[in-house]
C-alpha cells in the first residue's frame, strides 16, 4: 500500500471485525479519518468503541480487515496477497506513529513527570538525554505543568496526571493521537483542564480520534462524530447533524438519553 499525502495522519480502517468469546464486538467496521481531522466516537457501554480505538495501534488484534496510517499497515504486512502479523519489534516501530492516552493515565509511579515523558524518546534512541529533556520541558509547558517536572504521579491530581500522559503521548511526535475516555477516571471538577488541552491540540491540526462520553465537548471540538452500537457504525457526520438531527432511530434514542 502507498499513499501520497500533503500532510501526515491519514487513518484508514477497512472491514475490521473482532470477536470475543463468540460475541462479535466489531462487525466489518470501515472508517477513514483525514489528516488533521478530529473524530469523536460515541456510543453506549459495550458498543466496541475502545476496542476499535485499540485496534488502530494494534493493541487489539483483529480477526479480519486492516488498519493503516498514511498507507502503512499497523501490525501486519501484505505478502503474496495475504496479511501476516509483524514481529513485535516491527509492531512497536509502527506503533510509535500513533500516540495513545488511556483512561487510567498509566504513568510509571517511580518516575517523575519529566522522566515519564523522556523515557520513550530515549529508549527508541530518537533523542539524546539533553534534547529529550528540553522537549519534555516544552511539552509540560504546553499542558500547563512546567512547574511539576520533578513531581511524582502520587503528588499530582488526576487531571495533572492525565495532562502528563498527554505530554508523554506527544513526545514521539506521533502522526495520530488516540484518546480512550480521557476524562472518565477524573473527578468532575478536573475534567475541564484535560479537555482544554485536547481542545488546544485539535486547534493545531493534529489528527485526533477521541472515544468520549462528554457529548458537549464532542459537539464543540469534533469535525465529525461517529455513533457506534453493537460493533456497527450506525451514523457518521458533522456534530450538528448527528447530535442535532440524528437519522438512525438508535442514534436518536442515545442522544435523547444523554443530552
Amino acid at each position: 500500500m502507498t499513499a501520497t499525502l500533503t500532510r501526515p495522519g491519514l487513518v484508514e480502517i477497512r472491514d475490521v471485525t473482532k470477536t470475543y468469546n463468540g460475541v462479535e464486538v466489531l462487525s466489518s467496521v470501515s472508517l477513514t479519518v483525514e489528516p488533521g481531522e478530529v473524530v469523536s466516537i460515541l456510543g453506549p457501554s459495550g458498543s466496541g468503541k475502545s476496542t476499535l480505538l485499540r485496534a488502530i495501534n494494534h493493541l487489539e488484534t483483529v480477526d479480519s480487515g486492516w488498519v493503516a496510517i498514511d498507507g502503512a499497515l499497523i501490525g501486519y504486512e501484505h505478502r503474496n496477497g495475504k496479511l501476516y502479523e509483524l514481529k513485535e519489534r516491527a509492531v512497536l516501530h509502527r506503533r510509535t506513529q500513533v500516540g495513545m492516552v488511556f483512561q487510567s493515565f498509566n504513568l510509571f509511579p517511580h518516575l517523575t513527570a519529566i522522566q515519564n515523558i523522556v523515557e520513550a524518546p530515549l529508549a527508541l534512541k530518537r533523542l539524546n538525554r539533553a534534547d529529550a529533556r528540553e522537549l519534555a520541558l516544552g511539552l509540560l509547558e504546553k499542558v500547563g505543568l512546567a512547574d511539576k517536572a520533578d513531581a511524582y504521579p502520587r503528588q499530582l491530581s488526576g487531571g495533572q496526571q492525565q495532562r502528563v500522559a498527554i505530554a508523554r503521548a506527544l513526545a514521539l511526535q506521533p502522526k495520530v493521537l488516540l484518546f480512550d475516555e480521557p476524562t472518565s477516571a477524573l473527578d468532575p471538577e478536573l475534567v475541564g483542564e484535560v479537555l482544554d488541552v485536547i481542545r488546544e491540540l485539535a486547534g493545531l491540526g493534529t489528527t485526533l480520534v477521541i472515544v468520549t462520553h462528554e457529548i458537549g465537548f464532542a459537539r464543540e471540538v469534533s469535525d465529525r462524530v461517529v455513533f457506534l452500537d453493537h460493533g456497527v457504525i450506525l451514523e457518521s457526520g458533522p456534530p450538528a447533524a448527528v447530535l442535532g438531527d440524528p437519522q438512525h432511530p438508535r442514534t436518536r434514542e442515545f442522544v435523547r438519553t444523554v443530552l
